[in-house]
């Protein structure tokens, strides 16, 4: 068997935030059932004990939400107890865990440091942009908390990097998000997703605003570059690894879906975190091994479905690295930045080489 990674939701999609942008919001809406109870530790011993059956090599449990950190410090320790009980092989184990970083307590963090956990913090440029983007239940901003968090966790040594999610907002800014997030030298930048049925809304990200934020936050990263003081951006930092011959280290890059292992909280099990929808479930951790959701008929047609390669595709200069992107980026079968992608790529193409010949950096 391979290594396995199961993306967890302990707390299903409860969240103490109303981020305008949310696209869980926008799946359970689209599912029978909605927001789910807490997960117990009865479930998290069963997820683990069935995790440490089917995997080789490594394990890693990442948590998302919702709001992860809703399920409380006595659901992470019981769940680090059962893995020290059911790792009789001494495999390795990764923990991650993405948060809104809006209420996390010092006992929380201690918990992080000690089990080695990578923490991922929603920031979404300054506090301007932020807070207009991602209030607090009560509609208040919520950057100064979340800024708070990232001192505490640094300070506490805790590995953190930033999120930042590209909504039209965030895309007409490149400058102003680099100056607000490159100080904590690891991004990841994901585009704001737009609905399932392909709705729109003032928080989609158009072509020309795309466009605009590649340019400029990679000027800025070929900038930092070049003045010795490298900040890691995931998007930027992948591309350098495919011109090298490696492949990305994430599924959206790689122009084709895997099955996954999503976890809701009753411990329904899904490909993917973009599709934890009914029609779309493989299957139950209560009652079936990894080995059967991931050769289960759903889990196939998942698969299958994100394979064809567009005709255009096939004969764009620079499919090698755009690969159409994630299944759920895609409009009638193309990428949806797929005119952005046209005009970056050969802007940027002599520094991503020149970049990839510089075996320091990535």
């Amino acid at each position: 068997m391979p290594p396995l990674t199961v993306l967890i939701k302990p707390a299903s999609g409860r969240c103490n935030m109303r981020c305008r942008y949310c696209f869980y919001v926008d799946e359970m809406q689209n599912r029978d059932a909605g927001v789910r109870p807490n997960m117990t530790a009865a479930d998290a011993d069963t997820l683990v004990r069935r995790a440490f059956l089917y995997a080789e090599g490594f394990v890693s449990f990442m948590f998302q939400g919702g709001e992860p950190t809703l399920a409380g410090l006595p659901y992470f320790e019981a769940f680090a107890q059962s893995v020290r009980r059911y790792n009789t092989r001494g495999l390795e184990v990764r923990y991650a865990l993405q948060t809104n970083g809006y209420d996390i307590s010092d006992e929380l963090i201690a918990f992080f440091k000690q089990h080695n956990f990578l923490l991922g913090v929603s920031m979404d440029g300054d506090q301007a942009l932020h807070d207009a983007l991602r209030p607090d239940a009560h509609g208040q901003g919520t950057h100064a908390r979340v800024q708070n968090t990232m001192k505490r966790l640094q300070k506490a040594g805790v590995d953190a990097n930033i999120l930042c999610v590209v909504s039209q907002p965030v895309a007409e800014q490149p400058d102003r998000v680099w100056d607000a997030l490159a100080p904590y030298q690891y991004l990841q930048f994901i585009a704001c997703l737009d609905g399932l049925n392909g709705e729109t809304g003032p928080w989609s990200v158009s072509n020309e605003a795309f466009l605009t934020f590649l340019r400029g936050t990679f000027r800025r990263y070929v900038q930092a570059i070049d003045r010795g003081q490298y900040v890691s951006v995931r998007w930027y930092d992948n591309w350098v690894r495919m011109l090298r011959g490696f492949a990305p280290d994430t599924c959206s890059m790689q122009g084709r879906c895997v099955c996954g292992f999503t976890v809701e909280s009753d411990l329904s099990t899904y490909p993917c975190d973009f599709y934890a929808l009914d029609e779309w479930k493989l299957g139950s951790l209560k009652t079936e091994s990894f080995v059967r959701l991931v050769k289960s008929q759903t889990a196939q047609q998942f698969i299958q479905a994100s394979l064809p390669v567009p005709d255009a595709c096939r004969a764009c200069e620079w499919y090698a690295l755009c690969r159409n992107g994630c299944r759920r980026e895609r409009v009638q079968g193309l990428h949806r930045f797929c005119q952005a992608y046209q005009m970056f790529f050969p802007e940027a193409m002599p520094d991503l080489q020149r970049i990839a010949r510089m075996q320091k950096i990535t």
